[in-house]
């Protein structure tokens, strides 16, 4: 008769063994320390949130991997990144809570990603928020605490790249183009690196979209004179406008928007070429600074906010080496970045964590007020890889084998003693010989067997076998849980 089929682990999660498990928890340990070092407290929110609290402010690339589902009426997600749920906590019930406000956190976030090597569907992130920290301090102490953390736990050689997405809204506010086109056009800096500008210009013109054929606004119109324009038009054409479930003025409005990008294609063009410039600058502060300094705006708030962030890394003792100015760095997947945004890579190129500034992100989730605010969060699974640090001291472990089952209560004595001193102790409890136990222990590296019997029952003592030396020893059960 054959057996049940068995059930298959789904695709891009993964199980972890007890070892691994082990060093991932020492690893994450340690970052957690780190972070309560620097006045970092931990919080926890739900893996399930509302979806719309993701939708507002993630990028296109992280919305299409958002695990989201329809229940009892509502529409859910599950967590694809802790700092929007962490502000969604502050706005709900922290905002009284004295700033800066320092908070950190772990625990699983899920993404439908391309499984690849280190890269999961389910994976844990370990990370930290400043509520309420300005420009640069604040800035400097994430990028220095991340660096930190990843020293403590044995990566010593990593690379920080550093970008500020003011940099791109100075050379954007040059054109006169509408939020949304800026938008559009900050988040495709790292596309503009890797791609050019012809493919960027096609998907930003795209995602803009096409007016009617026939219809172009005469130019020098104010808004109310072309909307006053167009609905003439459109009665000529006998075209209704009292349709669906928009009202004619809102039909109206939206067309006259659409009709309106029809001249955002020469300042997108011109917006590109900008941004371009600034999509190819990567490399050392010596280097990369004086490059930003030739671009319009060298002397905005961005620029200056960005140099005095590497002046108090090189006070936290960031080796100038170990840093690089990306100016194409702007995707990350999270639209809610106003200001620094920061990676960190290892030697082998894998990176390790990240996090930015998003000053807009506690008023988009309806805060009270206006709140600066800036953070980072690692990869635990890429860190614990990286990691040259074992998984920490941990306590001996024994087996306790009983020689017969009337031994057996004794045994249970014999192993509270031992925990109670500090001991793991594991207890046979197969009800095997002697010798297949030796072997057993041998096989899991246990570090004694600890044997009972009837002479041992009444001599109240043990037989203590050490398997590293194989020897052998008597101790009185009032020695147990002392140091052997």
């Amino acid at each position: 008769m054959g057996g049940a089929v068995s059930i298959d682990l789904v695709r891009g999660m993964r199980d972890v063994h007890p070892a691994e498990f082990a060093h991932g928890r020492y690893i994450q340990r340690i970052l957690e320390q780190t972070m309560a070092g620097y006045g970092y407290q931990m919080i926890d929110t739900p893996v399930i949130e509302h979806r719309e609290l993701y939708l507002r402010k993630l990028g296109e690339d992280l919305v299409g991997k958002v695990y989201e589902f329809s229940f009892g009426g509502r529409d859910l997600a599950l967590r694809p990144e802790w700092t929007a749920s962490v502000l969604r906590a502050y706005v709900a019930s922290m905002q009284d809570q004295p700033l800066p406000l320092r908070l950190s956190y772990a625990g699983p976030v899920f993404r439908y990603e391309r499984p690849q090597r280190y890269t999961y569907r389910q994976f844990t992130q370990v990370g930290g928020e400043i509520i309420g920290g300005l420009p640069p301090r604040a800035d400097a102490e994430v990028i220095a605490l991340a660096c930190a953390g990843l020293q403590a736990v044995g990566v010593t050689e990593y690379t920080v790249r550093i970008g500020h997405i003011g940099l791109a809204r100075e050379l954007l506010s040059r054109f006169a183009l509408p939020e949304r086109t800026r938008g559009l056009l900050v988040w495709s800096l790292e596309r503009l690196r890797a791609e050019g500008i012809a493919p960027v210009r096609e998907r930003v013109l795209a995602n803009l979209g096409t007016p009617p054929e026939g219809l172009e606004l005469p130019a020098g119109l104010d808004d109310e004179q072309a909307a006053r324009w167009l609905e003439r038009v459109l009665t000529a054409m006998q075209i209704d406008l009292r349709t669906g479930t928009r009202s004619p003025a809102e039909v109206l409005q939206r067309l006259l928007r659409t009709l309106r990008r029809a001249d955002e294609q020469p300042l997108v063009e011109a917006a590109l070429e900008q941004l371009a410039r600034l999509a190819a600058i990567s490399g050392p502060p010596e280097h990369a600074i004086p490059m930003l300094a030739d671009l319009p705006g060298s002397e905005s708030a961005a620029f200056r906010e960005l140099q005095a962030i590497l002046n108090l890394l090189a006070a936290y003792h960031i080796p100038a080496e170990r840093v690089v100015i990306d100016g194409a760095l702007g995707r990350r997947g999270l639209h809610y970045y106003t200001g620094l945004i920061f990676e960190i890579y290892d030697r082998e190129g894998n990176q390790l964590c990240g996090g930015g500034r998003y000053d807009d992100l506690v008023g988009a989730l309806g805060g009270r007020q206006a709140t600066p605010a800036v953070g980072f969060a690692y990869g635990l699974e890429r860190v614990t890889a990286a990691a040259t640090t074992g998984s920490g001291e941990s306590p001996t472990t024994v087996l306790v084998a009983a020689v017969s089952d009337d031994d057996y209560p004794y045994a249970l004595h014999v192993a509270e003693r031992l925990r109670a001193g500090g001991y793991i102790v594991v207890l046979d409890v197969r009800g095997r010989s002697v010798k297949d136990n030796l072997r057993d222990a041998t096989r899991r590296n246990y570090s004694a067997v600890v044997i009972v019997g009837a002479a041992e029952r009444a001599g109240e003592y043990v037989i203590w076998r050490d398997l590293a030396t194989r020897s052998e020893r008597q101790i009185p059960i009032a020695m147990l849980g002392r140091h052997l």
